[in-house]
């Protein structure tokens, strides 16, 4: 979780309360966050010949990007402790009534395809001020923007730019500015080499570098605004006196570019000459169909069960007193008029990790304070856990296969696609395999269909022991399925693999037999049902499959409940699979679907 670090002094004159440590550490408990460090108990730094000021490290929970500045943690307290209403944010148009215009170009959907912004008029900056928000910005790339690969953000004097602006990808040769707090103007390529040893921005290089085109931020001057996700131009920067900031995000996300802006306007609009109003910007986008009044703080709406809340809490609370335990927690909450267990919530624009009533109900529980939720035996709430049938069935085949001698292993559910596919000769209909959209090497690039390719890698990576080598799993793969909502399904696999100086084949089928066995399946021999009724039970059949030897391998019929199906398949390796997974001696497998016992 992310650690702020903010001026006690300055924090307590903003809560207009002094705290010994202990007070501020339970205020800090009560509202779900952690003091983590009070610096003044300790020896501090000298900073330009004087003693740092003494500082208070807050550990701030991971979905709660609204407080990952001095502003955030400030108010939410004095809001939770009553001093202070929620806030209502506006969007105030300027005085003319012309919004200013940000164009993109269809070319910025080769590389950063989403953009938003927002102004901040008449803003008041000091150093304590100029300095949080420059380090909420580093937070939000540090967190929610994951290093700036989702999202990038770009703040600018808006009096030293005009508009309108364009958002345009172009070849670096053609970028051409000077970057923040240098002299020399540089294009893109020559940026990329300058910047290539910097310990703050070299990181962030490989995001475009190897784009064909790099996106670029002009005013209606083709005076250069930002590169994002690397640096600002200098022309446009910020100081203690800008009064008039223009913020841009670029991203690859839609959602978190409209959290990251809806975060900083919300944190720093207080200090605009009339607080919390933010100006909008118009967004033109029509290549993508994102044209829009950016940002939107308009409060979601929501309803929340107040017999949900009451029986997560132990607690008997009326809806008006749910209400007022949520606006000390910057919500606005009204009993519905649909029904007395519905209450109606607005959220924050700044509270986009309430997804679900369990969110809200959370919320209600640090309002009305943990250490008073009713203490009960666990026998009240607690539940004995019960195994899903698919993992109790697991279990079976797991103890009787470990039973027979054999070892279990656990490879990873990804493997490469030429695993899953080639190595084995299958060939991939593109119907098949779930494959990742961005896979960061070639060795994770879909989701396995066969638990295969992880037997024959562990037996290869442990082919010095000595033979043979018994191995199995029992794991999902992942199928394609467009009927269902999430367009995948699992499926529950066991699989063996025999690797030794023999074949192994009849080893492999003595474990089928005896899993087969003990999931109370028969085996039927030709004679049986002759007389026209149909037996329970299984059989082989002789298969041609190109990843077995030719006439070495069978599949696995099994008829239960009077339906037959194939759950499977057996046999010897082809030379080729073996070739491919670098393994010396002879490998017999089998593998086979157990959902179908369920």
């Amino acid at each position: 979780m992310p650690t702020i670090a903010v001026d006690k002094a300055g924090l307590f004159d903003a809560l207009g309360q002094e705290f010994t440590t202990e007070e501020f550490d339970e205020l800090c408990f009560e509202f779900g966050i952690e003091l983590d460090e009070d610096t003044s108990l300790h020896e501090r730094p000298m900073v330009d010949g004087k003693q740092e000021p003494p500082q208070l490290k807050v550990e701030i929970p991971a979905n709660r990007y609204d407080m990952l500045c001095f502003e955030g943690i400030a108010l939410m307290l004095n809001i939770f402790r009553g001093k202070t209403p929620s806030p209502n944010y506006r969007l105030v148009a300027p005085a003319d009534g012309d919004l200013q215009i940000l164009n993109v170009h269809h070319e910025t959907s080769r590389i950063r395809p989403f953009v938003s912004g927002a102004i901040l008029r008449n803003i008041k900056f000091n150093q304590e001020r100029y300095e949080s928000f420059i380090a909420l910005q580093d937070k939000l790339h540090q967190n929610l923007a994951r290093q700036r690969s989702l999202v990038a953000i770009g703040t600018h004097d808006l009096d030293t730019v005009k508009g309108p602006f364009t958002y345009e990808a172009l070849p670096p040769t053609e970028v051409a500015f000077v970057p923040l707090n240098q002299t020399k103007r540089m294009n893109g390529a020559e940026l990329m080499k300058f910047y290539e040893n910097d310990k703050n921005l070299g990181k962030y290089l490989h995001i475009i570098r190897d784009s064909p085109v790099y996106p670029v931020i002009f005013d209606s001057q083709r005076t250069v605004c930002s590169m994002p996700p690397i640096i600002n131009g200098d022309h446009s920067k910020i100081g203690l006196n800008t009064t008039n900031v223009f913020i841009e995000a670029t991203a690859t996300d839609k959602t978190k570019v409209e959290i990251v802006i809806n975060i900083i306007v919300a944190m720093f609009s207080q200090y605009t000459e009339q607080p919390f109003t933010v100006e909008p910007i118009k967004i033109v986008s029509q290549h993508n169909h994102e044209t829009r009044q950016a940002p939107d703080l308009t409060p979601r709406e929501t309803q929340a069960e107040v017999s949900y809340i009451n029986g997560c809490c132990g607690l008997s609370l009326s809806a008006e007193e749910i209400c007022e335990l949520l606006k000390r927690m910057s919500y606005h909450a009204t009993p519905s008029s649909s029904s007395p267990d519905l209450v109606d919530v607005h959220i924050p624009p700044t509270r986009a990790d309430v997804l679900h009533q369990c969110d809200i109900m959370e919320d209600v529980a640090v309002a009305y304070g943990f250490n008073r939720l009713p203490k009960s035996f666990p026998g009240k709430s607690g539940t004995i856990a019960q195994p899903l049938m698919v993992n109790k069935l697991g279990d079976i085949v797991r103890i009787e296969a470990a039973m027979a001698g054999w070892s279990e292993v656990m490879p990873l559910i990804l493997c490469s696609h030429d695993e899953n596919f080639e190595w084995l000769n299958r060939k991939d209909d593109g119907q098949t395999a779930v494959k990742l959209a961005n896979p960061k090497t070639a060795e994770y690039q879909v989701v396995r269909t066969s638990l295969l390719p992880g037997l024959l890698k562990t037996i290869r990576e442990n082919k010095h022991h000595s033979v043979p080598i018994k191995v199995f799993e029992v794991s999902d793969v992942a199928f394609k399925d467009n009927s269902l909502e999430r367009k995948s399904r699992n499926e529950r696999h066991f699989a063996a693999a025999w690797y030794g100086k023999t074949s192994g084949f009849e080893v492999v089928h003595g474990l089928l037999d005896r899993i087969m066995l003990m999931l109370r399946s028969a085996f039927l021999i030709q004679q049986e049902g002759l007389e026209g009724t149909k037996v329970d039970g299984y059989w082989i059949e002789e298969v041609e499959d190109s990843t077995f030897f030719p006439g070495h391998a069978a599949a696995i019929h099994l008829r239960l409940n009077g339906t037959e199906k194939v759950i499977g398949t057996f046999g010897i390796l082809h030379p080729s699979v073996l070739e491919k997974f670098e393994l010396r001696y002879p490998v017999s497998t089998l593998e086979m679907n157990l959902e179908v016992f369920l």
